[in-house]
């Protein structure tokens, strides 16, 4: 039976609020749910394995040429895909990150090269990042807002790398699945950038932002032509379906829910972030949805008794026991979080 490195095992036990995923706390819109069950109309015919509708939303919405977009089912199917496609032999990534980047980069036996992010640091690379970036470097991983401490990348730094991959011929994966929770004036993308830097591929996803990971939506952005076609032989067909086609159409009318949404998770970030602090617990900067914090190694466990499931995050590389992440919800269930630390960080 395949283990779940990530979180939301909601299914290991009984919980009544789970703090181990980082979707949207507003929950889908009623627009997504109303697409869903519209959806349900036309089980009976395949999906458009060219997404034309939610291509020609999604283009219109970031500015960007519709043949410049590949859809997966969820990001995280891209993230093989391009592993795939590029076939590198040398990677760069750092640690700790998302958990998919390594494994796909292990299905290939490809040899990665760890940058250490360290807590002093604010988990963010430093000049000497950008010198790994070498002759032999094929394929490079980049997340910001970095999972799992939600700090954010400067434009320049993240141009610079750019620009390095294409002196070495390898391609720069920039990981901006959680960019719509930073509010705007701290947010940043490099969406307007991918004309100029044929390095870069960029992924999104609409699980996070629109509280919709049960139905598998992600995105790839890119100006590299080669790159998409490699990628497109590596999905299968039909692997967006009908109702993720609909509900991804019908989420990118949502601007003020996301407005919303980043006004929302910066107020309770830093109500969470206070409160930990108040108790004792190592907690750090985030302009994420969700908080990287320091604890008792047993916290996770103690939370479990009380139904609310954390994020152990022991198995990131370079993390360890007594490391835990926890997603930003809306104020009533902060609170509850707050009430179970403190029942057991007290007690």
């Amino acid at each position: 039976m395949k283990e779940n490195p990530h979180g939301g095992d909601i299914y290991s036990g009984d919980y009544s609020f789970d703090f181990s995923v980082n979707v949207n706390p507003f929950g889908p819109p009623e627009s997504v749910r109303r697409a869903v069950r519209t959806s349900a109309d036309l089980l009976d015919h395949y999906p458009d394995t060219c997404c034309r509708e939610l291509r020609a939303a999604l283009s219109r919405k970031l500015s960007v040429r519709q043949d410049r977009l590949i859809f997966g089912n969820g990001a995280a199917e891209l993230i093989y895909a391009l592993v795939q496609a590029v076939r590198p032999k040398k990677a760069l990534v750092t640690a700790p990150g998302f958990a998919e980047y390594e494994a796909a980069l292990n299905a290939v036996d490809c040899e990665i090269q760890f940058y250490p992010l360290k807590p002093e640091n604010g988990f963010l690379p430093q000049e000497d990042y950008l010198d790994r970036i070498a002759p032999e470097t094929d394929l490079i991983f980049l997340c910001s807002p970095h999972n799992p401490s939600g700090t954010v990348l400067s434009r320049d730094f993240l141009l610079e790398a750019a620009l390095r991959a294409e002196r070495c011929g390898a391609v720069l994966a920039v990981d901006e699945c959680f960019w719509q929770f930073v509010t705007e004036e701290n947010r940043v993308t490099l969406l307007d950038a991918v004309e100029e830097h044929p390095s870069l591929f960029l992924l999104h996803a609409f699980t996070k932002t629109f509280a919709m990971p049960g139905l598998r939506l992600g995105y790839g952005v890119t100006a590299n032509d080669g790159l998409l076609r490699d990628m497109e032989r590596q999905t299968q067909a039909w692997n967006v379906s009908i109702p993720a086609q609909l509900a991804g159409t019908a989420a990118l009318e949502e601007t003020e829910y996301v407005k919303r949404t980043a006004g929302a998770v910066a107020a309770e970030r830093e109500y969470l972030r206070r409160e930990m602090r108040r108790l004792g617990l190592t907690v750090y900067l985030s302009q994420a949805n969700f908080l990287l914090f320091q604890g008792p190694e047993n916290l996770k466990e103690r939370c479990r008794e009380k139904k609310v499931l954390i994020r152990d995050c022991r198995n990131y590389r370079g993390l360890s026991a007594g490391w835990f992440r926890i997603a930003v919800k809306l104020h009533e269930e902060n609170t509850v979080l707050i009430r179970t630390l403190e029942e057991i960080l007290t007690n």
